[in-house]
């Protein structure tokens, strides 16, 4: 049983988990492990009033999203929540779904996931005890400062949510953290998916030598900085780094184009690489970056990022795999992934569910998140398993 330590204290509230249609499958998997580790819990099930509610077969709260054929929509949350301690998942990437506009068939985009969850908190209408938001890929993450004479969407839709009556809201992998001060009163937790990403590796890959002779950690840009010192520094692993100089000149595709990429660190003539980033969008950053580890003659080449949103597509990744650039690639299952992507001989999944579910139970019972948000001890725990079975991690 996870974190018992922590359930000294009593829930804030009976818990209520709503998972929006673009988070069915998530929500259900965290729903299932919370179901499991609650009634595990004996000396907690209770008939005192505290504990009301406490160990149930089932914590989703059934809510939906019905349109109007202009398009237009409403939430739903058909039961009750007064008093409830409420936690809603939402994916803002999932363009699986769609809803018909007068006749046209339209896939739901990031702009339409967000309303619905503020549909679903107006729906809640001020009764529930307090509203967390599980928003793994924070929406506008990518439009998080000002440059010119641009909008601020990510803060403004901070704000608005908090505004809403939203307590805490809990991403993964912001794109930049400091978007938080645009709500400095309210909760704001960004975590990072490093054991997630480390245990998909350790279980999918057992021949893997860990030590600075025959692996690096390599960030494909300055702004991925962060992830892979932390990531280098935990498995005692060298760091290196590529910069990339644009042509700020020209805009092509709204960005400006990479003249040229600049690798900063120690030899990788045969050593495993592990490239770290937030997403994957388009893919080229990724691949030009595994072109260039190539020229140095590197190793085998592994590609962890939390978001795997390939947006031109998987064929790039196909031809990259083919000509031996790239081994394999590890995303999560925080957003969306399309059939084909869980399909394909490279790629590895790095299922998030269990440790969503860890956070809303320990945050149920007020309990600190703050073991789970530094997993430092649990990675060296099992790296020193994976290297005391000889590569192999039960």
């Amino acid at each position: 049983m996870p974190q018992e330590s922590l359930f000294q204290n009593l829930p804030v509230g009976t818990l209520g988990i709503i998972a929006l249609e673009s988070s069915r499958e998530m929500g259900q998997k965290v729903n299932d492990y919370i179901v499991s580790w609650r009634k595990s819990r004996s000396a907690i099930q209770s008939s005192t009033l505290a504990f009301e509610g406490y160990s149930r077969d089932n914590y989703l709260i059934e809510s939906s999203c019905p349109r109007f054929g202009s398009g237009e929509a409403k939430g739903i949350v058909k039961q009750s929540v007064r008093g409830d301690d409420i936690y809603i998942l939402v994916d803002v990437c999932n363009y699986s779904l769609t809803y018909s506009v007068c006749g046209n068939l339209n896939h739901m985009s990031p702009d339409d996931h967000y309303q619905d969850l503020k549909r679903i908190i107006s729906a809640l209408g001020g009764k529930a005890r307090r509203i967390t938001v599980i928003m793994p890929f924070l929406y506008e993450s990518r439009q998080h400062k000002r440059s010119s004479r641009e909008s601020l969407d990510c803060a403004l839709a901070l704000q608005e949510l908090t505004n809403m009556g939203v307590e805490s809201i809990i991403t993964f992998d912001a794109h930049d953290p400091r978007v938080q001060n645009a709500i400095p009163l309210k909760s704001f937790e960004t975590v990072m998916p490093t054991y997630q990403f480390i245990k998909a590796l350790l279980r999918n890959i057992p021949d893997l030598t860990i030590d600075s002779d025959h692996m690096m950690i390599v960030s494909p840009d300055e702004g991925a900085m962060s992830r892979a010192v932390y990531f280098a520094n935990v498995l005692g692993l060298d760091m290196g780094m590529f910069y990339k100089r644009r042509d700020y000149t020209r805009i092509v595709d709204g960005k400006n184009p990479i003249v040229t990429h600049e690798f900063l660190g120690s030899d990788i003539c045969g050593k495993d690489v592990v490239i770290l980033d937030d997403m994957i969008s388009s893919g080229d950053s990724i691949i030009d970056t595994t072109k260039e580890l190539k020229k140095r003659n590197a190793g085998r080449i592994f590609v962890c990022s939390t978001f795997g949103l390939f947006t031109n597509g998987l064929e790039k990744f196909d031809c990259a795999y083919e000509e031996g650039l790239i081994y394999r690639i590890i995303t999560t299952n925080l957003i969306y992934q399309p059939p084909q992507l869980l399909e394909r001989p490279y790629y590895i999944n790095a299922d998030i569910s269990k440790y969503i579910a860890l956070l809303i139970d320990t945050l149920n019972h007020d309990g600190s998140i703050s073991s789970l948000l530094s997993p430092t001890d649990r990675i060296q725990t099992i790296v020193a398993k994976y290297k005391e079975n000889n590569g192999i991690l039960l």
